[in-house]
């Protein structure tokens, strides 16, 4: 294997490995604590490092990672952005909502993020059902809750599907 092919299979299998990191990234979006967009975004600086010591980066690349660094930050701070809302819509006080997020956080850190996922709705019932001493309501309110995680995970697919977009036309397209 001359030097030239071995180049060329060390960037594929680079760049493979990015992409399968990426793919991960996205699916574990799925999972309302899973740092999805932080994994993906890491993989990227990865790539970027590497292609910036190969001097490989050009004002394009740098601009790409600059609005993929910026769509990692706002899909995380939106994420919460938009649970919260969709149920402070229904005059849930912040004490149940941060019951709800603590649950599945620490369900998922000291089980698993798939019983975090039930963990954090349940608490949010608990909290208003308790608060509201009406199970029709706190029913609702979760429901709200469930609403605004649907649309939630939308986003932030829809922000890594972007991210991968623009990582791959750095990729395949500007070099």
């Amino acid at each position: 294997m001359d030097v030239e092919s071995l180049e060329l299979f060390l960037t594929t299998f680079f760049e493979v490995i990015t992409l399968f990191v990426l793919i991960f990234g996205l699916i574990g979006l799925l999972i309302p604590v899973f740092p999805g967009l932080v994994v993906m975004w890491v993989a990227i600086l990865v790539y970027a490092i590497v292609q910036t010591g190969l001097g490989n980066m050009t004002w394009v690349s740098w601009l790409l990672f600059a609005l993929i660094t910026l769509l990692m930050i706002g899909g995380n701070i939106s994420d919460n952005i938009i649970i919260a809302k969709h149920v402070r819509d229904k005059n849930v006080p912040w004490s149940s909502i941060l019951w709800s997020f603590a649950a599945g956080i620490l369900v998922s850190l000291f089980f698993t993020p798939i019983l975090g996922i039930l963990a954090s709705p349940l608490a949010l019932y608990l909290a208003e059902w308790r608060r509201l001493q009406d199970k029709t309501l706190a029913l609702a309110n979760t429901k709200a809750w469930m609403t605004g995680w649907g649309w939630s995970v939308a986003a932030r697919m829809g922000v890594g599907m972007v991210m991968i977009i623009f990582w791959g036309l750095w990729a395949w397209v500007v070099t």
